[in-house]
């Protein structure tokens, strides 16, 4: 278990409602130009994080992993864009670099499952976060703020799921 620091959160999720549940608290204060990087090996609960943060966001479609397609869009009725990029397969941070990352990043906000496989195409700031299954109904979800925007987000993040400290 590691050590973490003030700019970081764990959570303990008991079951993909719960889950889904700290995703739907994330996505309610996400905006354009955030960008969540997720970390975990197949089964960790990456892409039923990106459900519960694109229905928090206030998007009505149905949040499925892009693996094979790259990068889905998510949409919301006022016109906003929620984007979902899987860089499983990309061989790089060279091929992640020719999907101009920085025109998803300008039109909503961008979430990305194995982003460790593309970190150097990455901005410096963002939000980081490491998701480990536990057993078969527990995940361990660490949030790690890169930058003091992310700081401050992940700070309202914390109040949103723990209440006043």
């Amino acid at each position: 278990m590691p050590i973490l620091d003030q700019n970081s959160v764990e959570f303990i999720s008991r079951g993909t409602d719960y889950t889904r549940r700290v995703g739907i608290r994330l996505g309610t204060i996400l905006k354009d130009g955030d960008i969540i990087c997720l970390e975990g090996d197949l089964g960790s609960g990456k892409t039923t994080l990106v459900q519960g943060m694109a229905a928090g966001w206030g998007s009505l479609d149905q949040v499925t992993s892009p693996t094979f397609v790259l990068m889905n869009l998510y949409r919301r009725l006022d016109g906003g864009q929620f984007h979902h990029l899987d860089a499983y397969r990309l061989k790089d941070a060279g091929e992640a670099r020719d999907l101009d990352l920085e025109v998803f990043i300008e039109t909503g906000p961008l979430v990305i499952e194995w982003a460790e496989r593309i970190k150097s195409a990455l901005p410096t700031d963002h939000l980081w976060v490491n998701l480990r299954m536990v057993d078969v109904d527990q995940r361990d979800l660490i949030f790690s703020a890169r930058g003091s925007y992310y700081e401050n987000l992940l700070e309202n993040f914390r109040t949103r799921i723990y209440g006043g400290l």
